[in-house]
């Protein structure tokens, strides 16, 4: 039987005629790819994209300048592709931007760069052998500190999606375990559950993701514990009621009257059939994952500096959006936004291609 007259093809081919739904899985995939990739293609390789250069604060996009290398560290170990993909490479040498240079000898002379209306008196600085020089384009420009701002909105990928990849996983392991313990068994067991389910629905999700952050510390690991259990309920909810409906119907009863196991009647033979409901919801709580790590990290609980995040490079420069940098603190605003309009959107097309409209399923 060909792909397109099998189930999963049936659905595949429903969620491609939803355009803006493929638009956004596509646009997540590109992002993914970036964040995978991470330090191999941004301009800035050092680890965490860190490199500091005071004096080019809060540079306009596509500016450039020359840099001279005024000193090299012997000590540095090169890291194999994997690793500088990983955690970056960091730099053997320290640079300074210039806006002249000439060499005399064993000596270059540089008037060191420290505004665009000031200027310097030439120093003397020793030749360093091969090239000493070299000239960068900020395509997106320089924060506040002086680094490249997209390679910061670079790295900020694997933050937000590796968080929200995370806080998901937690929130389905939870989730689909207490819902799915509810919905079977019923009676005090589903009282207790449900009850339980409720107070955490009860509390603003931001205010407990912050308490389970003083709980834990803050940090990037701790981010993920912190969103995963204030995103499972959702979840719980969901695979209670699909659970509560399908118990009772006659291939389970089939598996009761064949002797299988309770865990083997939920895990093989119900909780595939609500496979559909549970990834749409998974991918809404994945947007509201980014969100709340973003909000966290605005506040100061989430992933710490010099680690680059969407949310506190807005943190950094929301002074700046009535000045003439706004860019500062719009272009990681507009990262999130699109990147959870394009979760959304793609909540919305496994939404139509599971056909669970009538489920009761919101995004």
């Amino acid at each position: 039987m060909e792909q397109s007259s099998s189930p999963s093809g049936k659905i595949w081919k429903r969620f491609k005629k939803n355009r803006m739904a493929f638009g956004g899985l596509l646009f997540i995939v590109i992002l993914a790819v970036m964040g995978i990739l991470g330090y191999l293609i941004t301009p800035d390789q050092s680890p965490q994209a860190n490199t500091m250069h005071l004096q080019l604060s809060n540079k306009k996009p596509g500016r450039s300048f020359k840099f001279l290398i005024v000193s090299k560290k012997n000590d540095v170990v090169k890291v194999n592709i994997f690793s500088k993909m990983l955690f970056g490479q960091e730099l053997d040498y320290k640079s300074i931007p210039i806006t002249s240079y000439r060499e005399v000898g064993n000596q270059v002379f540089a008037r060191e760069y420290i505004g665009d209306d000031e200027t310097i008196e030439e120093k003397a600085y020793p030749r360093i052998a091969g090239n000493n020089q070299y000239e960068q384009t900020f395509w997106l420009g320089t924060d506040i500190y002086g680094r490249d701002l997209l390679s910061r909105l670079i790295i900020g990928i694997r933050v937000s999606l590796s968080v929200g990849l995370m806080a998901v996983l937690i929130s389905l392991f939870i989730g689909v375990g207490l819902g799915a313990i509810a919905g079977y068994f019923g009676g005090k067991t589903d009282g207790s559950i449900s009850w339980f389910m409720n107070v955490i629905w009860s509390l603003p999700s931001l205010l407990l993701v912050i308490a389970i952050s003083f709980a834990l510390g803050k940090g990037f690991w701790q981010i993920f514990i912190a969103v995963g259990l204030s995103t499972w309920v959702d979840v719980a909810r969901l695979v209670r009621g699909q659970v509560m409906a399908l118990k009772e119907v006659e291939f389970v009863e089939a598996s009761k009257a064949l002797g299988f196991s309770t865990s083997r009647t939920i895990i093989k033979h119900i909780l595939p059939n609500i496979a559909g409901p549970i990834l749409v919801v998974a991918s809404a709580n994945f947007a509201s994952a980014i969100l709340l790590e973003t909000g966290l990290s605005f506040l100061g609980f989430g992933a710490q500096p010099p680690m680059p995040s969407w949310g506190s490079m807005i943190k950094e420069h929301y002074g700046y959006i009535i000045m003439d940098a706004a860019y500062l603190a719009v272009l990681p605003g507009m990262a999130i936004m699109l990147t959870v309009y394009a979760f959304n959107l793609l909540a919305i097309g496994l939404r139509d291609a599971f056909d669970v409209k009538s489920q009761n399923i919101s995004v």
